[in-house]
């Protein structure tokens, strides 16, 4: 029978992909009851009278059950499901990249929905995948709003039963991302202004311990189930960054211009992280990672706006990294050592203007000041900025008229006297000087800043490349221990202030160790952050408790002077079938399964497609642990992981008044 069925159904070419039975698209088709598939089993007897039913009146019935059922079997297509689940392929149309010289990334499964539920960092459980167009109302129901539980406020004085939730308070979410992000929607749909994830880079040791097994394909399709939804609840002026390594980010880019739209890309950012990359057995084989990539993406390019943002770096650190011992030029090497006198050459009532002539100004260059004072040039550099410049030979219409009222002048400095009617002086009197050769004095001092401490600081805007943050010593950022992981506060400050204003809302659903919500509160930007591991979860609320009481005096705390302040409420989605699914992961005996196996039989959360008088103990003993443990979790109902809202009344799950109250709160329904 299986051979048989096998070389009927590979008649027909629709059915292949690359010499292959496509399963997949088969379980599609016959859900569908697709004409040209039931006419190719009815035309084979032995076949048909498996597969169909024959009424008194002669008409044939398609036993579409039994034909998924068979369809599922491991003996059929054994390796069908995999080959066709781990491929990208290159397809023009519906023809693959073989078959066609057009090129268009198509993903396998781009119609299918990757849950991706893990809640153990070592769990390497397979992915849990649901089709959108075979069972729609499957996919509905997994996307519904989902009950949430366990509430609880957090702020300077500790702990708190939450008594209500405010338009603009500060959440963290356990629970599976997907579900969280559809569970959002009614509240926060076009309300986020930022959007930073650091999603796992299926490289097969992240850190953050998700299912770091996936291939390509199915990263993808976890990424594209994720960015959709995420799309929806950016606001017109939002933008979303993705930050990833040099594995996957060609095929995020195509896969954020499908979603986002190609007219929607600002820029990719590289960030270097100055960690060594490959070793041992890549050694030779390809270069050191020293960087990692921020893809930016608006949801309206034309809405969006971009803050200038400057990195600081300490002005020796920079004269000597980005010059010296680059071999470039340092320019700021003259010192004003003084004006002298100031004398008035004309005054032009017509634009305002005054120019001067300091015919006995004074200078002498940096190393002769030390010299001639008994200091390093560290030293000079970092005690009169204000008098250190490098003339340059910029263009404008103001040098242009001073040079032409100026032009028998060949001594000491000049200078030009107004006040601008635009630009970052706007309405102020500012004087700018030129030197004897006409070229425009440019101070240090106007190049610098100052850090908490004193200290004077380059500020240089940033471009696409970010080389001045520092990865070092990041384990302990935050007062919590997470070594492989965490992004630097100062990374994601760049990030947040050049994105939003103070008290937008900033979403990260890959929460991590809380890196994004621990800056968004010493920014005071709300935010919400999704997590679902256990333990990230834990490190989330410890950290934002050290942030709260003003205990965490790390990261970008001295750069806001951060002391405390603030508040955030958790919540977590309320299990269902996910606590069935957590004892599966951690059964490390059949007797212990055997139990579970019980259990799911006389569960409201199995599958309606499982009979559990099939399902016998006996048989369920002779297998292997591994293979109990999936076909527990095959029988499980994944639309059931989670309350619905819509059944948050079922005395069957014991919800409390409060949390219901809470729930009716967040998803808008009056009481």
């Amino acid at each position: 029978m299986k051979q048989e069925l096998e070389q009927l159904l590979a008649q027909n070419g629709t059915f292949m992909v690359e010499g292959a039975l496509n399963k997949n698209k088969l379980a599609e088709l016959a859900r569908q009851y697709n004409p040209e598939l039931l006419s190719l089993l009815m035309s084979d007897e032995k076949i048909s009278n498996h597969f169909f039913s024959k009424l008194e009146t002669g008409i044939l019935v398609f036993k579409k059950d039994v034909f998924l059922q068979f369809l599922n079997n491991k003996e059929f297509l054994p390796d069908s499901f995999t080959a066709y689940k781990t491929k990208i392929g290159l397809a023009t149309g519906e023809k693959y990249l073989s078959e066609n010289n057009d090129v268009v990334l198509s993903f396998p499964y781009k119609d299918c929905i990757l849950e991706g539920g893990q809640t153990k960092d070592d769990a390497k459980r397979q992915e849990i995948f649901f089709n959108e167009t075979l069972a729609p109302t499957e996919i509905n129901r997994l996307l519904d709003d989902k009950v949430l539980t366990n509430f609880k406020r957090y702020d300077k004085d500790g702990v708190h039963n939450v008594e209500e939730i405010k338009d603009t308070d500060n959440l963290i979410i356990k629970g599976n991302n997907l579900i969280v992000l559809h569970s959002l929607k009614k509240r926060f749909a076009g309300k986020v202004k930022l959007i930073y994830i650091d999603p796992p880079y299926n490289t097969g040791n992240d850190s953050f311990g998700y299912n770091d097994s996936f291939n390509h394909s199915t990263w993808l399709v976890f990424m594209k189930n994720r960015l959709e939804v995420a799309r929806e609840l950016l606001s017109e002026d939002g933008l979303l960054w993705v930050q990833t390594d040099d594995g996957e980010v060609n095929y995020l880019g195509v896969l954020l211009d499908e979603v986002f739209g190609r007219e929607n890309f600002i820029n990719l950012v590289t960030v270097k992280t100055k960690i060594g990359g490959v070793s041992g057995s890549s050694e030779g084989k390809s270069l050191k990672d020293a960087t990692e990539f921020i893809q930016v993406y608006a949801k309206n390019k034309e809405s969006i706006s971009l803050k200038p943002i400057f990195a600081m770096t300490p002005v020796w650190e920079y004269i000597q990294t980005e010059y010296i011992e680059a071999g470039k030029s340092w320019k700021y090497t003259s010192v004003l050592l003084d004006l002298g006198e100031k004398v008035l050459i004309k005054t032009d009532s017509k634009n305002g203007r005054a120019y001067y002539h300091y015919p006995n100004a004074k200078t002498c260059s940096v190393r002769q000041y030390a010299n001639d004072h008994g200091l390093t040039e560290e030293e000079i550099y970092n005690s009169i900025p204000e008098k250190i410049f490098q003339s340059t030979n910029a263009q404008s219409s103001v040098r242009t008229t001073l040079i032409r009222e100026t032009e028998n002048i060949e001594s000491g400095f000049v200078s030009v006297s107004y006040v601008p009617s635009k630009g970052k002086n706007q309405g102020e009197l500012i004087e700018i000087f030129y030197t004897n050769t006409k070229r425009m004095v440019m101070f240090l001092s106007d190049m610098l800043t100052e850090d908490g401490e004193g200290n004077l600081l380059y500020k240089e805007k940033l471009t696409t490349l970010w080389d001045s943050i520092q990865y070092n010593n990041l384990s302990k950022e935050g007062l919590v221990d997470f070594p492989n992981g965490k992004k630097p506060e100062k990374l994601l400050q760049n990030i947040i202030e050049m994105s939003t204003e103070e008290n937008e809302i900033v979403l990260d659903f890959f929460g991590g160790s809380g890196s994004t919500a621990a800056t968004s509160q010493k920014l005071k930007r709300q935010y919400i952050s999704i997590e679902q591991m256990d333990g990230q979860i834990e490190k989330t609320i410890e950290r934002l408790v050290n942030v709260t009481s003003g205990k965490d005096e790390k990261g970008i705390s001295k750069d806001v002077n951060w002391s405390g302040g603030g508040s955030f409420v958790y919540a977590e989605l309320k299990n269902d079938a996910q606590d069935f699914k957590n004892a599966i992961s951690e059964a490390t005996i059949t007797e212990e399964l055997l139990e579970l196996f019980e259990l799911a039989k006389k569960s409201s959360f199995i599958s309606y497609r499982i009979e559990p008088k099939k399902l016998k103990a006996n048989e369920f003993e002779k297998i292997s642990l591994a293979e109990q443990k999936q076909i527990l979790s095959e029988i499980i109902d994944n639309n059931n992981l989670y309350v619905n809202y819509s059944d948050i009344d079922d005395i069957d799950y014991g919800i409390s008044a409060q949390d219901k109250e809470l729930n009716h709160a967040f998803y808008g329904k009056e009481q």
